[in-house]
């Protein structure tokens, strides 16, 4: 079957994330000052075949590990649902 992994990367609560303050002093700059607080990530979607999805989770975090989170500076979060065109073979 066929999974998406929709895994959004973001840096750590406990370290400052210069991007997110700059755009948080713009969007006051804009008059946007209802903002508390600002934090840029990312999200990334992974298409994967797998037999579950217990497997494709165990799939996404190995690539968090290896490849798309740094665990010194950032966190991931995981959610796998089913591709819109996936079917059982």
């Amino acid at each position: 079957m066929k999974f998406i992994a929709h895994i959004d990367v973001m840096p750590l609560k406990e370290l400052l994330d210069p991007q997110g303050k700059a755009v948080q002093a713009a969007l006051k700059q804009l008059g946007l000052n209802q903002t508390e607080d600002v934090r840029i990530g990312k999200h990334i979607e992974l298409t994967l075949e797998s037999a579950d999805a217990s497997e494709a989770r165990q799939i996404a975090e190995q690539a968090c590990e290896q490849l798309l989170a740094n665990p010194v500076m950032e966190y991931a979060h995981i959610q796998i649902v089913p591709a819109p065109d996936s079917q059982a073979s």
